[in-house]
């Protein structure tokens, strides 16, 4: 499902317009992608979390020339479902 066919769920659900279903999961993704980008974890609860994990740097090798290279230390947004998302999927 991509983001069009989300919000014309939410619309038909909701008994709003398409346009303002989307406008309203435009907001929350961006709310979410602040709050992610401030370093802060957020919960929804009985669906997951969405926090930041740090990588640790690393040596890695160059795939053309074989030669060690140094990866950084860097940040990735990270997803973990809630107990009851992880239940009603597995029930399924």
């Amino acid at each position: 499902m991509n983001k069009k066919q989300l919000a014309g769920k939410v619309a038909g659900k909701m008994n709003i317009t398409k346009a303002k279903a989307e406008r309203i999961i435009d907001s929350a993704l961006g709310f979410i992608s602040e709050a992610l980008i401030k370093g802060e974890k957020v919960r929804l609860v009985g669906f997951g979390n969405f926090l930041v994990r740090t990588r640790k740097g690393r040596v890695g090798r160059n795939p053309q020339t074989g030669a060690q290279i140094t990866i950084g230390q860097s940040k990735a947004p990270a997803f973990v479902p809630g107990i009851n998302l992880k239940k009603s999927i597995k029930s399924k």
